[in-house]
């Protein structure tokens, strides 16, 4: 039961990441580059979004709007769209990172505002961006756990299901140490990857360049 738990978990996990990023780098985009008819908005989203403990997120997307009667959609809704508002500041920085002689350079060769933000300035960013992931991922892996209110059977769901089905005879430390074993898996083995992509992906600095 543990295993089918941390399979809903990672799912649960990387489905909200990939969601936060296709509302995050547009966003992300928006706030640099984006007239102000479109970029107040964009921030000001963001910033409520931000503002708002993700438990409530949960309540209002499976009960208040009910974008879906299966409490993973939902949950997966709620966690993509908050980790999408914090993703956007993640490629804001990254983007504002990138030095304004590169677009310089860009529109000087013939290209076009947008293509030398499709181009030059967001593969630069995306690179830059990776180590901001190590902490976002950690985040969004953790809060899959509070998916618990909306009966999402993920691994803290698991194991009160567990505890329960044992009658409360005293199996709770074990249970939670064991999730927690899993947790710390997951996070360690994630952030190593990432690390390995950023070392291999980053914008070569010093006497790498």
């Amino acid at each position: 039961m543990l295993l089918e738990a941390t399979v809903v978990t990672v799912q649960l996990t990387f489905v909200s990441i990939v969601l936060g990023f296709l509302i995050g780098l547009p966003a992300g985009i928006a706030e640099v580059y984006a007239p102000a008819w479109l970029r107040v908005p964009v921030e000001t989203v963001g910033v409520v979004v931000r503002a708002v403990p993700i438990l409530v997120i949960l309540i209002y997307m499976f009960y208040v709007f009910s974008v879906s009667s299966s409490p993973f959609i939902a949950a997966t809704f709620a966690l993509g769209l908050r980790s999408g508002a914090y993703q956007s500041q993640i490629f804001r920085g990254a983007i504002q990172s990138v030095g304004e002689g590169q677009m310089e350079a860009a529109r000087s060769v013939g290209m076009s505002k947008l293509e030398a933000i499709v181009y030059v300035i967001v593969p630069q960013a995306l690179r830059r961006s990776i180590p901001g992931f190590q902490n976002e991922f950690t985040i969004v892996l953790k809060d899959t756990s509070i998916a618990i209110i909306l009966g999402v059977t993920e691994l803290l769901g698991t194991a009160e299901d567990l505890f329960l089905q044992q009658n409360r005879t005293g199996t709770a430390l074990e249970l939670i140490l064991a999730i927690s074993l899993v947790y710390f898996v997951l996070t360690v083995s994630t952030n190593r990857g990432l690390e390995f992509a950023g070392d291999y992906f980053g914008v070569p600095t010093g006497e790498g360049a």
